[in-house]
């Protein structure tokens, strides 16, 4: 098992939690790093986040690659993980593990990809062949055009009974790690409890192994955040201000400063 990894399931073991964040660059992975962030995912969230899109579905192989190679050379000692982006996986296992390979020779030490029990195969596939996995079940983004919108998940008995069925299959199939997403805090903490691999909440109360914000919501650069995100700097209007203040200098020619020789 990668050090790194294994780290992360004794972690588990002892009930010390960590600290994720989703980003895109190497500033803000440079930035994470610096403050002691545990891992940095590189979401396919980028075409909502950084691309002004209304949803993950049209971000590309290529985009992914290219936003981990530039997350892995910011993020120091944190483990990286990568979305398997819409249509690169779907089709089966060797398609899951061609894209899969793709994102590691990026530099991606962990690759995401979302859905249940009829995921099992292709984690179980993938993890054969050298690939860590980590699953995502709950509210899945990718899958938004068939629900109509983003909505919590495993609210009702039977949708509860799925999801725990579903993170049972995914970790007997060798996934590494389970995002849970937007289902309610009692299930996530029955869930966490129930498997051996490490869980990574987002808007799944506090009971994870690990929690996962997207630093553009976290740092206040969003127009709009989720209702589980807290803002810890309102940084939209710090950056707003400063550069209001650039324009001002600029107008008035204060800047740039005038040279005697």
């Amino acid at each position: 098992m990668h050090k790194k990894i294994a780290r992360w399931v004794q972690d588990k073991k002892s009930g010390i939690k960590r600290a994720v964040v989703t980003a895109y660059d190497y500033p803000l992975a440079r930035l994470a790093a610096e403050a002691g962030v545990h891992g940095i995912l590189v979401g396919d969230s980028l075409g909502m986040v950084v691309g002004g899109g209304g949803d993950t579905l049209g971000v590309t192989l290529e985009q992914m690659a290219y936003h981990t190679g530039m997350v892995v050379r910011g993020a120091g000692d944190c483990l990286v993980f990568a979305d398997l982006p819409f249509g690169s996986y779907e089709k089966g296992p060797e398609q899951a593990w061609a894209t899969a390979v793709t994102l590691l020779r990026a530099g991606a030490d962990v690759v995401k990809l979302e859905g249940g029990a009829e995921m099992a195969s292709t984690v179980a596939f993938c993890a054969e062949r050298g690939i860590n996995i980590c699953a995502h079940i709950g509210l899945t983004p990718q899958r938004v055009r068939q629900w109509g919108s983003f909505q919590r998940q495993g609210t009702d008995a039977d949708s509860a009974r799925r999801l725990q069925a579903d993170a049972g299959a995914l970790a007997d199939a060798g996934a590494r790690f389970l995002v849970l997403e937007a289902v309610p805090d009692a299930l996530a903490a029955n869930i966490t409890r129930d498997i051996t691999i490490p869980t990574i909440g987002i808007g799944a109360g506090p009971d994870t192994d690990a929690q996962v914000l997207v630093i553009h919501d976290l740092l206040g650069l969003g127009t709009e955040s989720p209702p589980f995100a807290r803002r810890y700097i309102e940084g939209g209007r710090i950056v707003r201000d400063a550069l209001a203040e650039y324009v001002r200098e600029v107008g008035n020619s204060q800047f740039p400063p005038r040279r005697k020789r």
